[in-house]
């Protein structure tokens, strides 16, 4: 059982990562994103999650070294985006990354998407930073099941993460059930479905039922499905809100009243049509 905001998840490599982290897609890049880090910080978050498109990491790094926590107790994540894919060119773009973020490794670089026809050629440089000990782990992110079979074909190194959207309308089964079959810790991005489901009236039962917010047991739901989610938020009062969701959990029949929500409905991109 997941029981405090401190508890770890172990990857198929060993490394341990927080259950909680911070999403901060569409945070703007200084004092915006610097605040929200530290007040996730403060309130008990070691997990931050960025990306290169996100145009924030250097306030994210900024962020990280004014927070007060020693970095090794950070667990830090970036992305590779999309027209950046290839050897030579996500070595270049990790480079990039690193120097904005002003961090000397990496705790989980992700591809961001799938893409078309060069995964491949990116996961080995991956593996290379990897094996350099510049990235502490690897994954990918919106990865299918089709997509995570090929790149497993020609690599002695599975992805540690695939994060991928999840939340009660898009619970993806089969992919979930192949990533825990393969070693692989399935991540959520929008977990609250970007706000679509606050009003929802099973949902907001179940919020009354536990004393909680909808958020709050959507995220919990998460945890108790196995899932690592990174909520997104800038306001103090709701980064402080979503880590509130270790002094409960949920009845078996709670959890199957949310997955029984589950429509295969999407509200970011399908990872099939995003190709470049």
């Amino acid at each position: 059982m997941i029981n405090h905001i401190s508890d770890k998840t172990v990857l198929n490599n060993g490394v341990e990562m927080p259950w909680l982290g911070l999403g901060v897609w569409k945070a703007e890049d200084g004092s915006e994103v610097i605040s929200s880090v530290k007040d996730a910080v403060a309130a008990g978050y070691r997990s931050i999650d960025t990306a290169a498109v996100y145009a924030n990491e250097s306030g994210v790094g900024q962020g990280i070294r004014e927070c007060g926590v020693p970095r090794e107790e950070l667990f830090i994540t970036t992305k590779l985006w999309n027209e950046k894919q290839g050897y030579e060119s996500t070595l270049k773009a990790f480079d990039e990354s690193m120097e904005k973020l002003g961090l000397d490794y990496l705790d989980l670089y992700l591809i961001h998407w799938p893409g078309k026809d060069k995964y491949k050629e990116t996961w080995r440089a991956f593996t290379k930073l990897y094996e350099e000990g510049r990235v502490r782990a690897i994954g990918v992110s919106n990865f299918q099941i089709h997509h995570l079979e090929d790149l497993m074909a020609d690599s002695s190194i599975v992805p540690a993460v695939n994060q991928v959207e999840y939340h009660p309308k898009l619970t993806q089964r089969p992919l979930i059930d192949f990533c825990k079959k393969h070693g692989i810790q399935v991540e959520a991005w929008s977990p609250l479905m970007q706000g679509k489901l606050l009003d929802h009236p099973e949902l907001k039962e179940l919020a009354a039922k536990h004393g909680k917010s909808v958020t709050q047991i959507i995220l919990r739901w998460d945890l108790q499905n196995g899932v690592v989610t990174i909520p997104k938020s800038v306001k103090k009062h709701r980064i402080v809100e979503n880590a509130n969701i270790f002094d409960f959990s949920l009845a078996a029949e709670d959890m199957a009243v949310i997955d029984a929500l589950n429509e295969d409905s999407r509200v970011g991109s399908d990872p099939d049509s995003v190709i470049f």
